[in-house]
């Protein structure tokens, strides 16, 4: 375990809510009484996907910002970042004339680089992930004198970050529990101190992917360590290594962590947008879809749960929704073989349009999976109604003689 004090106060968090009062937005924190039912916990959802820059990092963007010298302010800021802390820095640098520069990563998708510039930013596309964008920022922070602004290992972001933890513990009365997604720490880290500082009873779950869990690992390791890297849906808390400032504040006040995977992810952002009407980034959805795999220790507490952003880019909600339903069984595809003769098709989409499954694609294919001559197999994409349809219609397939299989 590290032996370094948390860097943070509650008082610190105190402080930036003050100082952040008026200029960030105070997200609602509605119950959701469907969720409640799934998860068998009281579940509210804190939205600060509603700000304006679609999440919660403008909190300790801002707060950093509003700590400096009128030197640093007039030299200007510089950040690494592939999407929200970007879009927190740019909006609100150039909401007090500050000049800003962002470096992202090649790879970064169009419509960040483009929000990001519609904020008011300079941006530089540099290397081929965020490690690589983060030292040429640090190289240009260096060569220019601005104010490099970290997305979480700094004191101040931290405490901007933490005023989350005080608005909930203000909007849910008798609160027992918080679940927050967990990237390289800074928002868990503000949260919980705000939070156990304050109501050491009220128990604090972080919740990160399980293809990047390197806060389990700093935790189990006692020092943050770099994992390899990899590709997430959740891409905002694709963070390789744990910060050296948040660590210690995670070991003092975070009860348990959990993670996720990417089904579970997509399961989540899809129940968000269809049940409760709200979008939320891959990130943003993490401690929702805990609670719906029933991961945490948590029995029927009071719980708030963050959700902290809704950046994602249209063409990936799409793939997600798709997996989302593949996941819970409203979407699949069968392969399936019949003799190739007339009325044989017919026969079939007979059977599926009997036990009420719409089909959306089809495939068929004569020569490979071992077709035999005069044999034919299809594969068909169909939507369904959940998993005990899906079966219904698997026996039936089976009872009229039917040779199929899933495709995963």
């Amino acid at each position: 375990m590290t032996t370094q004090p948390p860097v943070i106060t509650l008082q610190d968090v105190l402080d930036a809510a003050e100082r952040l009062r008026g200029s960030i937005y105070y997200s609602p924190c509605p119950h959701s009484q469907m969720l409640s039912d799934i998860t068998g916990q009281q579940v509210f959802l804190k939205l600060d996907n509603l700000q304006m820059t679609g999440a919660f990092k403008e909190r300790g963007a801002l707060n950093k910002i509003l700590t400096l010298t009128p030197q640093q302010t007039a030299r200007g800021v510089i950040a690494a970042s592939a999407g929200n802390h970007a879009q927190a820095v740019a909006y609100h640098a150039t909401a007090r004339g500050i000049r800003s520069l962002i470096v992202m990563p090649l790879p970064t998708p169009l419509v960040k680089v483009t929000a990001t510039r519609n904020f008011g930013a300079e941006v530089v596309l540099h290397g081929a992930n965020y490690d690589e964008a983060c030292e040429e920022a640090v190289r240009r922070c260096n060569a220019d004198g601005m104010t490099f602004l970290h997305p979480f290992d700094d004191p101040a972001v931290i405490a901007g970050q933490g005023t989350l933890g005080l608005e909930m513990m203000e909007q849910i009365a008798g609160l027992e529990a918080v679940v927050v997604p967990i990237g390289g720490g800074g928002l868990i880290g503000g949260v919980a101190c705000a939070i156990k500082e304050t109501n050491p009873k009220i128990r604090v779950v972080g919740v990160q992917t399980s293809r990047l869990p390197s806060m389990p690992a700093a935790v189990a390791a006692g020092h943050p360590v770099t994992i390899d890297a990899a590709t997430t849906i959740a891409d905002g808390i694709a963070v390789r290594r744990a910060g050296d400032l948040t660590l210690p504040l995670v070991e003092k006040y975070v009860d348990e962590i959990v993670t996720v995977d990417e089904d579970e992810i997509a399961s989540a952002i899809l129940v968000l947008l269809e049940r409760e009407k709200t979008l939320a980034e891959g990130a943003g959805a993490t401690a929702l879809a805990a609670l719906l795999q029933h991961k945490t220790s948590l029995n029927g507490a009071r719980t708030g749960v963050l959700v902290c952003g809704g950046n994602i880019d249209v063409t990936l909600l799409a793939r997600i929704i798709e997996r989302g339903l593949v996941k819970d069984g409203r979407l699949i595809r069968l392969r399936i073989h019949l003799l190739d003769k007339p009325g044989a098709l017919h026969e079939l989409t007979r059977l599926i349009a009997h036990h009420r499954a719409n089909i959306t694609d089809t495939l068929h294919n004569r020569a490979y999976y071992g077709v035999n001559l005069g044999d034919t197999v299809i594969d068909i994409t169909m939507e369904t109604r959940g998993p005990q349809q899906v079966e219904e219609l698997l026996a039936a397939l089976t009872a009229e003689g039917y040779k199929h299989g899933r495709v995963l």
